[in-house]
């Protein structure tokens, strides 16, 4: 019996296509050991799929550096559970962005692979729109298979995107069978290119939950009779830790028993021609507060949920999001959040109850909301019941039901 002809009953049983094999697209990947952990939420949402399929492949094309820490340097193929990992290395080099490319050979690479290690799969799933969903059109032409896409991309990168009207972009979105976005706002946008548009949300682990806030404090080393605001991200300038900083340095004004740390490394890729971090160190030095605001680097997998359970508050600063996957795993260990309009916290901070939003780019704003945090008595379970809908459990189930659809067509 093919899936179409029993379709309907497979879906709305929850039923996983147990002999069907899902190839991956993704222009980022995390490594085995989590060295190189950009774009972990990828590998979150497969790790929760992996019931529902026979086999995962996931292709991440790597561009080839003379660089020490790079994907090119850090990345190995491998496989856990029924996902194997591939990292065909390519060569990439564009002029103006996409409107001239001088050397692509990542279609090439990608197709060579799936030749060489003879994959089969019965649907593509592309992450991000450049180059994946491109690539992924390419694959569903040549094998004729569907073809879902789901786009990442922070909302100044989307509408850039659109606003660029480029062939290439507008092709893979036209004519792919579904295209997602983890935000609503942006929907409408994109049913202009395809009406099957639909918004899927990402997600949290079930590693995040609440904890003992002193026991935790303790094991970070840190004062109990301090309040405390935990921050995390890439150390780049759309982040907004500046803002962050600047907010500290008003705060600090208010009260002295506030600390910030900041948690977040230099994109592997730009770690040697990075010049924010630089930036932020000397800003929190030019306004004598390193003993209020320290960086605290890289925080390792197994130490995130302590550090959000240490913390008082958690702050997500970014000028732009399309989601903010962060903000719910801080949520998930009870913790209000005080975000930005950033076109992703606004979609889940939907409630006073839940946390504050403040002007991107504000730091007036900012510290105002954070000291109104602060003072605030939350509670902590009400914030909680209201996360659950993230798990990464729920959200597999409904991209589950996506494919089912797809693949019924």
């Amino acid at each position: 019996m093919s899936v179409g002809d029993n379709c309907d009953l497979i879906c709305e049983s929850g039923k996983s296509f147990l002999d069907k094999n899902l190839l991956v697209i993704t222009p980022s990947y995390p490594n085995k050991d989590n060295t190189f952990i950009t774009d972990m939420f990828v590998k979150k949402q497969l790790e929760s799929l992996t019931g529902y399929f026979n086999q995962i492949y996931v292709v991440a094309p790597v561009l080839f550096s003379f660089k020490k820490m790079t994907k090119d340097k850090l990345c190995e193929d491998y496989s856990s559970d029924n996902i194997k990992v591939y990292y065909p290395r390519c060569y990439y080099i564009p002029i103006f962005m996409l409107s001239k490319i001088l050397i692509d050979n990542r279609l090439k690479i990608v197709n060579s692979l799936i030749e060489k290690e003879n994959i089969k799969f019965d649907i593509i799933h592309a992450h991000f729109t450049w180059p994946s969903s491109y690539i992924g059109l390419k694959l569903k032409e040549k094998y004729d298979k569907p073809l879902v896409v789901t786009i990442h991309e922070n909302s100044e990168w989307f509408y850039k995107e659109v606003s660029m009207d480029h062939p290439l972009i507008n092709d893979s979105w036209v004519n792919a069978d579904t295209l997602l976005r983890v935000n609503k706002k942006d929907i409408p946008t994109l049913k202009q290119f395809n009406e099957n548009s639909f918004t899927t949300l990402n997600g949290y682990s079930s590693q995040f939950e609440k904890l003992d806030k002193n026991e935790c404090r303790e094991r970070l080393n840190l004062p109990l009779n301090h309040k405390i605001i935990f921050s995390l991200g890439w150390l780049v300038e759309r982040k907004g830790f500046n803002y962050l900083i600047d907010a500290m340095n008003i705060i600090r004004k208010e009260r002295n028993d506030v600390l910030c740390f900041i948690g977040g490394s230099v994109p592997a890729e730009d770690e040697l021609n990075n010049k924010t971090k630089v930036k932020l160190e000397k800003q929190i030095v030019d306004l004598d507060l390193q003993d209020h605001v320290k960086l605290i680097g890289l925080v390792p997998d197994e130490l995130l949920p302590v550090w959000m359970n240490a913390c008082d508050i958690f702050v997500l600063p970014s000028l732009s999001e399309s989601f903010g996957i962060v903000q719910v795993e801080a949520m998930a260990c009870g913790k209000p959040v005080v975000a930005t309009w950033n076109g992703g916290s606004e979609e889940i901070i939907t409630s006073k109850d839940y946390g504050l939003l403040v002007e991107p780019g504000n730091p007036g704003d900012l510290a105002e909301k954070i000291l109104a945090a602060l003072d605030k008595e939350w509670d902590y379970d009400i914030i909680q019941d209201y996360v659950q809908q993230y798990k990464w459990e729920n959200i597999a189930e409904e991209i589950q039901q996506i494919y089912c659809k797809v693949l019924c067509k």
